[in-house]
């Protein structure tokens, strides 16, 4: 059963005009009737992508994508539907009322509402903690030290961890929150053998991780001694609220200047990217980690075109940078890479020379490719042939992960000229080196073979084109006994989904309440039958396919029969009863007004 009422997703709908809406991400041009964008979904030059705000819906007639409002809201936000239907309530000041769910999904919810409120109550307390008590002394000096002050430690909630085993817990107690709650949030950690629980963050200053909407679901903990043998971050655990590799740090503040940027900054700490972002750098973020996950990078695909790695001027860093090239490359997103000094980043840098000094960087930032170049020509044995052959092999597996041709030329063109190599010689290298060696595990489902797709029944087809479009011929449908006619038919699901909804073709809120029902593929192509011009004689074409499923029906049913008429040991009575239904159906069959028009 759906969290939400239709007449309230159909409120939602109406409340939100997707010209408004979109244009709020990027900037519509008006084409006619429509309005037409560069897909924010797949690369492409030429605007393909249309608004249609007579429809309320769009559609990319380059990569497919297409569908209602909630729909864009949920692939550009990368956020699920109830998500997508929560934010456009919000826009529109609508409060939502959610209808009675399954035991299972309402305890599946009523825990993620609960983990929410727990988590904004920790971040409260470890703020609390920060800048009310003594014992956090040694956090604020520290966050001095860095440059963060007090309205900044409070713009980003930024707290402390005290040194002990039960302080949250006593909080969260207080506050009435369950063990089981308490557990489930990752907040604490439990005793070998079932001997209680303890806090998990302890003398340690505390970063909130929000999503996209602001909500803090995890938490990352940095350590105070700058000889601690314990780990320098500690961060929440996997739970309902957090998958660290879905997850951008700093996102809910900067998606803003990331979609005016049309670049990110992707910076290595939480630190880094706060004092890149109070110092008026906004298009930044930092990733769970230090190489991108395929989702943090189609996330990022949604907002920008381009990416500056900014990770430590030392191997690590180089090889932060490299494990993220595959999966951004494979979301077609440009890639540069940021030449920082020897010991800083950009927190130090920005601190220490002023944000231009960190701009002039950025700006300076070189192609990956070439960034590599210069790295590799920098080793002792590059000039050996042994060194150029390594160097050649490294770099013929990132350009494997070009999809674009022509940059794949124009790099292969670079590398030849300073690896002073024949082109048909790299080229063959590019060839037979396999670019997935150089793609992380979590993407070899992406190689899997995507499924063909069958071509939908034309008369069907038909069926579900003037059931959206004319009013008449819908009524006419609901007449017949429709549901006994469709349910044979291979292909027909689509068709049944339109005649059960509480849909009117005229009103395009109930539209897209019927399109929040679907899955992508038949919503994208629900989304092109509306954006077409609707077919006139609507109800004469319904009439004449209604009539084409019958004739078909008919002839499967008379070779059915007829098959059964050479089965052996049929008896004379059943053979007559058999000969005389097929007599019957082939009446029917001429009985049967011919089509006006060939169904399409």
């Amino acid at each position: 059963m759906p969290q939400i009422p239709q007449e309230t997703i159909e409120l939602v709908a109406a409340s939100n005009d997707i010209v408004e809406v979109i244009g709020g991400y990027f900037p519509l041009k008006r084409a006619a009737g429509t309005f037409k964008a560069v897909c924010p979904f797949h690369q492409e030059k030429t605007p393909s992508f249309t608004v249609n705000p007579q429809r309320q819906i769009f559609k990319c007639f380059g990569c497919g994508a297409g569908g209602s409002v909630f729909r864009f809201v949920m692939d550009y936000e990368q956020i699920d539907f109830v998500s997508a239907v929560r934010k456009l309530a919000e826009r529109a000041g609508i409060r939502l009322v959610e209808q009675e769910l399954t035991p299972e999904d309402s305890a599946k919810l009523s825990m993620r509402r609960r983990l929410l409120a727990l988590h904004a109550d920790a971040a409260e307390f470890f703020h609390h903690q920060l800048t009310k008590k003594p014992s956090a002394q040694v956090a604020r000096d520290y966050l001095t030290g860095r440059g963060i002050k007090g309205d900044v430690a409070k713009s980003w909630k930024l707290g402390f961890a005290p040194e002990s085993w039960d302080a949250l817990i006593g909080w969260l107690r207080e506050r009435k929150y369950q063990k089981e709650e308490v557990v489930q949030s990752g907040l604490v950690s439990e005793k070998e053998g079932g001997g209680g629980i303890y806090d998990r963050f302890r003398n340690r200053v505390m970063f909130p991780i929000c999503n996209d909407m602001g909500e803090v679901i995890a938490f990352s903990g940095r350590v105070l001694e700058a000889d601690a043998k314990a780990a320098k971050y500690v961060n929440s655990p996997e739970t309902i609220l957090f998958t660290k590799g879905a997850v951008l740090f700093g996102l809910h503040k900067s998606k803003r200047a990331l979609i005016d940027a049309k670049s990110a900054i992707v910076c290595e700490g939480q630190l880094d990217l706060i004092t890149a972002f109070e110092a008026g750098i906004q298009n930044v973020i930092a990733a769970q980690g230090t190489a991108f996950t395929e989702r943090q990078a189609g996330i990022l695909r949604r907002y920008v075109d381009e990416v500056v790695l900014c990770f430590d001027a030392d191997a690590a860093g180089e090889k932060a940078a490299e494990r993220s090239l595959a999966t951004l490359l494979a979301e077609s997103l440009a890639v540069r890479v940021v030449a920082m000094p020897p010991g800083e980043d950009p927190d130090t840098l920005i601190r220490t020379a002023g944000p231009d000094a960190f701009r002039e960087r950025v700006t300076g930032a070189r192609d990956f490719f070439e960034f590599q170049l210069d790295q590799l020509s920098a080793r002792p044995d590059f000039n050996s042939p042994r060194g150029r052959t390594q160097a050649a092999r490294k770099l013929a597996g990132w350009v494997g992960l070009l999809g674009d041709a022509v940059m794949r030329e124009a790099v292969m063109s670079r590398i030849t000229m300073r690896l002073e190599i024949s082109p048909a010689e790299f080229a063959r290298l590019v060839r037979s080196t396999p670019a997935k060696s150089y793609q992380p595990a979590d993407s070899a489902a992406s190689q899997e073979q995507k499924p063909s797709v069958t071509p939908p029944d034309p008369t069907l087809h038909l069926l579900v084109t003037v059931a959206l479009h004319d009013a008449d011929a819908r009524d006419w449908l609901l007449e017949e006994e429709w549901r006994e006619r469709l349910e044979p038919e291979s292909g027909a699901e689509l068709l049944i989904r339109i005649l059960e909804a509480d849909l009117r073709p005229a009103e395009p809120a109930s539209v897209q309440a019927l399109l929040t029902t679907l899955d992508s593929a038949d919503e994208a192509r629900i989304t092109t039958i509306l954006d077409d011009k609707p077919p006139s004689h609507g109800l004469a074409i319904a009439r004449d396919c209604w009539n084409d499923l019958e004739r078909r029906q008919l002839r499967r049913r008379i070779d059915a029969l007829h098959a059964k008429l050479r089965s052996p040991g049929l008896t004379d009575a059943d053979a007559t009863l058999l000969q005389k239904e097929v007599l019957d159906r082939q009446k029917r069959l001429l009985d049967i007004a011919p089509p006006l028009s060939p169904p399409l």
